[in-house]
């Protein structure tokens, strides 16, 4: 890796260095023969290494942008000859705060820290040598418990960053917490969309409805079995989703469930596996997959932390009869190999020709999963 690095102004690094990447058949420990899909669907490596991989984002140009979280970096990932498979990876920044969440309008780029969103604008034309950011809000709350964010622009034009809760299960005098907010792509008139939502970490809109539908994850230490992560529908604001009075459709919170019965909560869309750690969504808008996967939701489940049997570490999908979700299944996995897991997947990502990326922050990479006419 070329080391050089160049500091902006402010204390914020800009491009850190070139990734060298690896052939795909030296990429170490990546089992691509071991993930399962349905038939006519093939897996490959896009991109590796990726340290950290996490959320993703596409800029208007086509060049793939991605944030993390312990690496601190964000990334530019170039395909130039378009045979699908990266030619470069940049490391845009280094130094950041958990810059998990990306997103793209107009010609700039949003990464959103901890405690903050930056802006880089003009930067597919810079990706050599990135502008200082603009630093478009600081005032987000600094707790680091579930504080690293998934962001996105809505159909309104507006930018959406879920603020999760700053522990496994508690009340907060500060209700931006367990909250989706909104604000202005300037970072101006915020407020908060939804309310009672432990932790979501991705998002997406209906591309017909165009209304909001996001995971969140289930609080823990309820037991192996529950309570279910949650696939959610918001299609107004200042919907309530029970966080930490009721989880899932109805399991009262021990500590806070006698406040307020699960009924006068939103319950979710879906219920889904337990402890599986859903994270990035999208609904598929491509059209190379086969007619029966249009608008279906493609999921990333992370996959569990402390259950003695692991689950998720997988791609599930949910189908949609209308706003009813009536399917919920398992599209890819493999990457979890008995109680040994080579690979978490964290968010995934329709591409133009209909392809669909799936970023992996444990084995550093990016996969692209085409379907073979």
């Amino acid at each position: 890796m070329n080391t050089a690095c160049c500091w902006k102004k402010g204390g914020v690094p800009a491009l850190v260095g070139l990734l060298s990447l690896l052939p795909p058949g030296l990429a170490s420990g990546l089992d691509l023969g071991a993930i399962k899909l349905p038939p006519g669907f093939e897996i490959s490596l896009y991109a590796a290494p990726v340290p950290g991989a996490r959320s993703m984002a596409l800029g208007a140009e086509g060049t793939l942008f991605l944030g993390s979280r312990g690496a601190g970096k964000v990334y530019a990932v170039v395909d130039r000859n378009g045979d699908n498979q990266a030619d470069e990876v940049l490391v845009l920044a280094a130094g950041l705060d958990s810059p998990n969440g990306v997103a793209f309008r107009g010609d700039s780029l949003y990464v959103a820290e901890i405690g903050r969103i930056l802006r880089y604008d003009r930067i597919e034309s810079r990706l050599h040598d990135p502008p200082a950011p603009v630093v478009i809000t600081d005032k987000l709350p600094q707790e680091r418990h579930h504080g690293w964010k998934f962001i996105g622009f809505g159909p309104d034009g507006l930018l959406y960053v879920p603020v999760g809760a700053p522990c496994n299960v508690c009340l907060n005098a500060d209700r931006r917490f367990a909250a989706i907010l909104r604000m202005e792509a300037d970072g101006s008139n915020q407020e908060i969309f939804a309310h009672g939502v432990r932790n979501t970490v991705g998002l997406d809109w209906h591309p017909r409805t165009r209304e909001l539908w996001f995971t969140d994850n289930g609080r823990d230490w309820l037991g192996p079995d529950r309570p279910p992560d949650e696939l959610n529908r918001a299609p107004a604001k200042g919907m309530d989703f029970g966080f930490p009075y009721c989880h899932g459709a109805s399991i009262a919170d021990p500590d806070y469930g006698k406040r307020r019965p699960c009924g006068e909560s939103v319950p979710p869309a879906k219920e889904m596996g337990p402890h599986v750690a859903a994270l990035g969504m999208r609904f598929y808008t491509g059209t190379s997959f086969p007619a029966q996967y249009r608008n279906r939701i493609f999921i990333a489940e992370h996959g569990s932390w402390n259950r003695l049997t692991p689950v998720g570490y997988r791609i599930t999908t949910v189908t949609l009869d209308g706003n009813t979700a009536v399917d919920y299944r398992v599209f890819a996995e493999g990457w979890l190999d008995g109680f040994t897991a080579w690979g978490r997947p964290v968010d995934v990502l329709v591409m133009p020709d209909g392809a669909l990326l799936v970023s992996d922050d444990k084995a550093d990479a990016i996969y692209r999963i085409a379907y073979r006419r």
